[in-house]
């Protein structure tokens, strides 16, 4: 029940003071275009019934407080309940974006030193703290890429995507305005050279690669194709997303690229989810700092910290104000408490945990490709109907009905039936083995019943949706639900 249905007239959760203001007419006060034609249609509860119906929703919420989120790909990691604290200070949560530059220098410098730890991290020379998210700091690099091309006379129209890829990298090109041309994988799972080589010409602007891959491998030809690619004048971009399972192993610089975008609501302790919040913060090299969008933060001797915004080939503005701040403080105090070790160690530890889980899974449902994954591994689910007549989503379904939640399914999409499992680093041995014991007992029950399966889950407040309906005639209003 929506708290819509529970309102009752007249009933009232707040009381206020008299007022002492005049009385405005609103309609002389706001322009008639901008009037609604109605009231809103407010529910009305008292504020017992108010915080009891939220509570409640609340408890029906899976989370990473609640249980195990193995989620592939964009994991909910852990967030530490320090960096909570820390970004609720007052000194981060009253600022304002109109404020005078001068009245919040501290921000400004917790932006810079941010700045420079993404760039020790990386091997970057500069970073923009702009993008609110991932595709968005895909989008921004691409347009980096397109206008530095401009700027030196070159119509370069191609950017060269892997099939493994994540959705959002050729959406990204594709708004960008470039032509996305596909690459195949080889039988490890990693960019087919030939075909690569194939593909790589004088109007190819940019090649886009996850390192480890959305299969959870790592590109061991990554500096051949980095060659490749700089004898044809062309640009690498590091799509970061998966960078949590490479920190204080390898900088994505080193490997020869010369964009990088980061999630730091993923790999930096911000878990995301229901649409955010989110940062996707873009690196570049030294030649293409110019480029990044306005303004930046800087230090000068004389004006200490500040924005600047005098750079000549600049992409513009690619978000209001300064990027999601808040994230932005947690990303830095997860650093800083860290330190170069313990990132070192999450990419350690987030390895070992796929690897045990991808060695122990595997004698029931066998690995999508051969050999040692990184943060994660993808396994071929079409064992699960040739052998026990379900599919994928029948046993993510049925893994709800235990209190843990299901990996990414069906994706990347060259894998049949494909499950995506990356547990977190902070997971313990313990809970990877009941993962593993939950998912033996479902391929039990399938043995007995698969009819079963094809019905879960029983035990969630809303049973099987039917996802296709929700995703092509979503219902976002009270309004769209009771009209129908």
């Amino acid at each position: 029940m929506t708290i819509f249905e529970k309102s009752k007239e007249n009933r009232i959760g707040y009381s206020l003071p008299d007022e002492d203001l005049p009385e405005v007419d609103i309609k002389k006060a706001i322009p008639e275009g901008l009037l609604r034609s109605e009231n809103p249609s407010l529910p009305e509860l008292s504020e017992t019934e108010v915080v009891r119906h939220y509570s409640n929703l609340s408890k029906k919420n899976f989370s990473v407080d609640t249980g195990f989120y193995p989620l592939g790909s964009c994991t909910m990691k852990y967030n530490p309940r320090i960096n909570e604290n820390i970004a609720s200070l007052s000194g981060f949560t009253e600022l304002h974006p109109y404020q005078p530059e001068e009245t919040f220098k501290g921000a400004l410098e917790l932006m810079y030193d941010l700045k420079q730890l993404l760039c020790e991290i990386t091997g970057m020379k500069a970073f923009s703290l702009q993008p609110a998210a991932g595709a968005h700091g895909e989008l921004t690099g691409m347009l980096i890429i397109k206008k530095y091309f401009r700027s030196r006379g070159e119509k370069r129209n191609k950017v060269i995507i892997p099939d493994s890829a994540h959705g959002t990298n050729p959406a990204s090109a594709k708004m960008a305005g470039f032509e996305v041309v596909e690459i195949k994988s080889n039988e490890d799972g990693i960019v087919d050279l030939k075909d690569f080589e194939e593909h790589m010409d004088e109007n190819v602007a940019g090649i886009m690669l996850t390192n480890p891959n959305t299969l959870g491998l790592f590109e061991k030809d990554i500096c051949k194709i980095t060659k490749i690619a700089q004898e044809k004048g062309a640009l690498m971009y590091y799509d970061g997303a998966n960078l949590n399972a490479i920190m204080g192993k390898v900088k994505p610089g080193d490997m020869g690229f010369d964009i990088i975008h980061l999630n730091l609501h993923k790999t930096f302790s911000t878990p995301h989810g229901m649409g955010g919040p989110g940062s996707g913060p873009v690196g570049v090299a030294d030649f293409l700092e110019d480029f990044l969008p306005v303004p930046i933060v800087d230090l000068d001797d004389e004006k200490g910290f500040y924005l600047k915004w005098n750079l000549n080939n600049s992409i513009g503005r690619v978000r209001s104000f300064f990027g999601n701040f808040i994230v932005l403080v947690k990303a830095y105090s997860y650093i800083l408490m860290m330190g170069k070790e313990g990132l070192k160690s999450a990419s350690e530890m987030a390895v070992l945990n796929s690897n045990y889980l991808r060695k122990k899974l595997s004698t029931m449902i066998p690995t999508a490709y051969p050999g040692l994954c990184k943060h994660e591994a993808v396994f071929d689910g079409s064992v699960l109907v040739d052998n026990y007549n379900i599919k994928t989503l029948d046993l993510a379904k049925r893994l709800l009905d235990y209190n843990v939640h299901p990996p990414t399914i069906y994706f990347p999409l060259i894998v049949h039936e494909a499950l995506m499992i990356e547990p977190p680093e902070t997971e313990s041995k313990e809970n990877i083995d009941n993962y593993i014991d939950i998912i033996s007992k479902i391929l039990d029950e399938a043995k007995n019943d698969p009819e079963k399966l094809k019905k879960a889950p029983y035990t969630t407040p809303v049973r099987r949706l039917d996802e296709v309906t929700a995703s092509r005639s979503p219902v976002v209003s009270y309004r769209q639900y009771t009209e129908g």
